[in-house]
C-alpha cells in the first residue's frame, strides 16, 4: 500500500495477520511489593544487591489492560488439593499475621499465582481461575483489543526457606489440569490455539510459514496462551504430541521444530534472531528491561532496541515510571497508541500505523 491517508480500521482487520503487529505488556503482571520486613530479610542476606531485581510491583489486571497492556505474565504452582502454599514462611520468619482472607483464597484447590513461594508471593490475584475470570471478563466488555498474549512460568522449584515448601512437579497429569482450568474460565472462541493454527497442515510449524496466523479482524478479542519453558518442563506439556495436539497453549519453541510457531527471546544478543524469525512468520515475546536494572540506571538501549527487533510482544516491568527511582524510565509506543503495525512486517506506508488506540 502506498503511502497516504491512514487506512479504515477494516482495511486493517482485514489485510494484516494477527502477526504484523507489536505491541507493550507486563512482565510478573499479578506482582505485588514485597512486604517491608521481607524486603529486609533478602537485603540482610544479600552482598550483591540481588535484592533489587524483586523490587517492583504492578497494579490490578484490569488497570494494565486499561492503560493498553497487551500482554501478560500469571506464574503457576500446581496446587490440586490446595493449602500448600496458604502459609509463608517468609511472614512466620519477619513476625507477621498471614491475613485470614489470603488463608481462604490459598486453601481452594487449583494453580496458584505467585513469584517465590515464602517470600515473594504477593499477588493481585491469589488463583489462576480468578485471574483469568478478569481477564476475560474485561476483554468481554473491549472486544475489540488486538490479541493479547498470556505466558506463564509453571514454577516448581525447590524452597527458599528451611521452613518453607517445594513447589510440587509439572507433571503431564498437571499440565492437563492446567489446560482444564484454562477451558473451564475461557470458551474456544475466545483462544486462538495450536490446533486453530494447523488446520489441515502436517505440522504446526509448516502451517505458521505457509499459511500464516489468523487475520488482525479474526484475532480481535481473542487470546494467544504459551507456556514460558525449556527443558522437561516442555516435554512434560507436550506429553508425545508432536504439534501440540488438542494442548490450548503454545510453547517456548524454536524455528526448526514441528511445533515451531511462538518463540520467548529476551536477551539483547538475541535481536538479530527475533527479526529473522518475525520476518519468516513466528511469533515472538522479548523483554525491554530485566531485575530493576535497566529502570534504576535509566538505561534505555535494550528497551529501543526491543521495540525496533520487531518482536510482536514487549514485556516490561514498567509501563509506568516507578517514582521512588527518580527518573521518567517506561516503556510504552509512540503516540500512546496500544498496538502497531510491526516494524518488521509493515507494508509500504504503513510503519508505525495504530492499529489499536488508548481511547479505541
Amino acid at each position: 500500500m502506498a503511502a497516504g491517508p491512514k487506512p479504515t480500521r477494516a482495511w486493517l482487520d482485514a489485510n494484516l495477520r494477527m502477526n504484523d503487529i507489536m505491541t507493550v505488556g507486563t512482565h510478573n503482571s499479578y506482582k505485588l511489593a514485597i512486604s517491608e520486613p521481607i524486603l529486609e530479610l533478602l537485603r540482610s542476606r544479600s552482598t550483591d544487591g540481588r535484592w533489587q531485581a524483586l523490587d517492583y510491583s504492578h497494579p490490578p489486571l484490569t488497570e494494565q489492560l486499561d492503560d493498553g497492556a497487551r500482554a501478560l505474565e500469571l506464574d503457576v504452582f500446581y496446587d490440586p488439593e490446595g493449602g500448600r502454599y496458604a502459609r509463608p514462611a517468609g511472614m512466620t520468619r519477619t513476625n507477621q499475621p498471614i491475613p485470614a482472607d489470603y488463608v481462604a483464597a490459598m486453601s481452594k484447590p487449583g494453580f496458584k499465582v505467585l513469584h517465590i513461594q515464602d517470600l515473594d508471593f504477593r499477588s493481585s490475584v491469589a488463583t489462576l481461575v480468578e485471574g483469568l475470570t478478569i481477564i476475560r471478563d474485561w476483554s468481554d466488555a473491549h472486544p475489540d483489543h488486538v490479541p493479547i498474549l498470556i505466558t506463564m512460568n509453571t514454577s516448581d522449584g525447590p524452597r527458599r526457606m528451611r521452613s518453607g515448601v517445594d513447589g510440587l512437579p509439572f507433571t503431564t497429569e498437571a499440565y492437563d489440569a492446567l489446560d482444564a482450568e484454562v477451558a473451564s474460565v475461557f470458551p474456544p472462541r475466545k483462544l486462538i490455539r495450536p490446533d486453530d493454527i494447523r488446520g489441515g497442515y502436517p505440522t504446526l510449524r509448516q502451517a505458521v510459514l505457509e499459511r500464516g496466523w489468523p487475520t488482525l479482524g479474526e484475532a480481535r478479542g481473542r487470546f494467544l496462551f504459551a507456556i514460558d519453558e525449556t527443558g522437561h518442563h516442555r516435554e512434560a506439556y507436550r506429553g508425545g504430541r508432536k504439534n501440540l495436539e488438542g494442548r490450548i497453549y503454545f510453547v517456548y519453541s524454536d524455528e526448526e521444530a514441528d511445533d515451531g510457531a511462538y518463540i520467548t527471546l529476551n536477551e539483547n544478543a538475541d535481536v538479530p534472531r527475533i527479526t529473522a524469525a518475525v520476518k519468516a512468520g513466528f511469533i515472538v515475546r522479548t523483554r525491554a528491561d530485566a531485575d530493576t536494572w535497566e529502570a534504576r540506571a535509566n538505561e534505555t538501549n535494550r528497551r529501543d532496541a526491543a521495540l525496533a527487533s520487531g518482536a510482536q510482544y514487549v514485556s516490561t516491568d514498567y509501563r509506568r515510571p516507578d517514582p521512588r527511582l527518580g527518573n521518567d524510565y517506561q516503556v510504552r509506543l509512540p503516540g500512546g497508541a496500544i498496538a502497531v503495525v510491526n516494524p518488521q512486517r509493515a507494508p509500504d506506508g504503513l510503519l508505525g500505523v495504530a492499529v489499536e488506540e488508548a481511547d479505541s
